[in-house]
């Protein structure tokens, strides 16, 4: 089945909550936004350097895919993610590990992406790898959806884990809620959304093995 990609470009003024932003913005900045605001990145671009804040345009972040951020990271001090939600912003964060500020142009309002929340994230990621290590029985999780589909990562992975049972489990959708009818796997590793691992405890991500 074909699939047809339409962008939704957003008519709302981005500059009264970038305007709010200059404040918490220091040093080069990477610029960053969802695909309905993408088109007024160059606009942002021009107004920090109206005010004397020199800037890197990186492009629009898709689901979990903040490609576009980790691309100019090593160029950029800092991000300002222009966009609602904190989905998009704390993956950036977390990729880049740059400090990273929101700039919302439907609320008007700036502010950085909560610390705490990024340190929580951190803390179950590395506690579902140290229960990995320690785990025999493995499911390996595998989405069919486009852009997702890791199924040749997860047979090669299961052919390095020697030293564990290991079962693959393929769906489009990961469900979380079906992981308690398969109470004898005792970690899972996750192929998909790499953002699947922060909703629940017990799921490492393939690239973190």
């Amino acid at each position: 089945m074909k699939t047809l990609f339409i962008e939704a470009k957003s008519t709302k003024d981005i500059i009264p909550a970038v305007r709010r932003a200059l404040k918490l913005l220091k040093g080069k900045i990477g610029l960053v936004s969802t695909i309905q605001h993408k088109h007024k990145l160059e606009e942002a671009k021009e107004f920090l350097e109206k005010n004397n804040i020199k800037s890197v345009i990186g492009g629009s972040v898709l689901g979990c895919d903040v490609s576009s951020a980790k691309k100019i990271k090593d160029k950029v001090n800092m991000f300002l993610y222009i966009g609602s939600g904190e989905f998009h912003p704390i993956g950036i964060a977390l990729e880049t590990g740059k400090k990273t500020i929101k700039a919302n142009p439907l609320s008007n309002k700036a502010d950085e992406v909560d610390k705490s929340e990024i340190n929580k994230i951190k803390s179950r990621k590395k506690g579902a790898l140290l229960k990995f290590y320690s785990s025999k029985k493995i499911g390996i999780l595998v989405s069919t959806k486009p852009g997702q589909n890791r199924l040749n990562d997860a047979f090669e992975l299961k052919e390095k884990l020697k030293d564990k049972e290991c079962y693959v489990f393929i769906a489009n959708t990961i469900d979380l809620n079906q992981f308690e009818n398969f109470p004898f796997i005792d970690c899972w590793v996750n192929t998909a959304c790499p953002r699947i691992a922060e909703d629940k405890a017990g799921i490492v991500n393939i690239d973190d093995i």
